[in-house]
């Protein structure tokens, strides 16, 4: 082969791979936050660092590094879609309220309850967690049992509508962490609640 075909097919091979090299190894999209907020993230690579800052904002991971990408709403959609289908539900949390002294809903926490439940039934496989909390009137041991005994009430409530028990876990906290803070033996009502987190 002569010297020039030699420098020619090398010309050739190094083209190839430095096509190779840059060819877009996968994607990096920053999706809006749910709740509006800001939000960034930096990709980083052994070859470069690239920030994305704006909603669907995107880089194209290479062997060269990131490279900036311009992506939408509906481009995501449109490669993503299954991908965004299947992410799990936000967690949600809920607040009750319950009478003074008793381990019964109020009027109104009666009315919101199904509100609660909507949530935890969107979700194929719940995890919830229930925790009681009284006000700070009566002892230690009273508003620990009582707490307690409030978070069952949500059980309940949840198992009959089909909810797994194995889904549910519940604990008191008894007066130790009162929403609003008082001093001993004061009834505030914001405190008589049990707080439902759902994932």
């Amino acid at each position: 082969m002569s010297r020039l075909l030699r420098w020619a097919a090398a010309l050739m091979l190094a083209a190839l791979l430095g096509a190779c090299a840059s060819k877009p190894q996968g994607t990096v999209v920053l999706l809006p936050d749910a709740d509006g907020r800001d939000t960034a993230v930096s990709v980083k690579q052994a070859e470069g660092e690239l920030l994305l800052d704006q909603p669907y904002a995107a880089a194209q991971l290479t062997s060269r590094g990131p490279l900036k990408a311009t992506s939408s709403a509906e481009q995501v959609q449109a490669q993503f879609g299954d991908a965004l289908a299947a992410r799990p539900l936000p967690p949600a949390q809920f607040t009750l309220y319950f009478v003074e002294g008793k381990d019964e809903f109020t009027d109104k926490s009666k009315r919101a309850f199904d509100s609660v439940f909507a949530e935890i039934a969107q979700r194929p496989v719940p995890d919830v967690l229930v925790i009681g909390h009284t006000d700070t009137v009566g002892t230690d041991a009273f508003n620990d049992t009582l707490s307690r005994q409030r978070g069952e009430v949500v059980r309940k409530a949840l198992l009959a509508r089909g909810i797994k028990l194995e889904s549910i876990v519940v604990v008191g906290r008894g007066k130790r962490e009162p929403i609003v803070p008082t001093a001993d033996n004061v009834a505030e009502a914001r405190n008589r609640r049990v707080e439902i987190l759902v994932r």
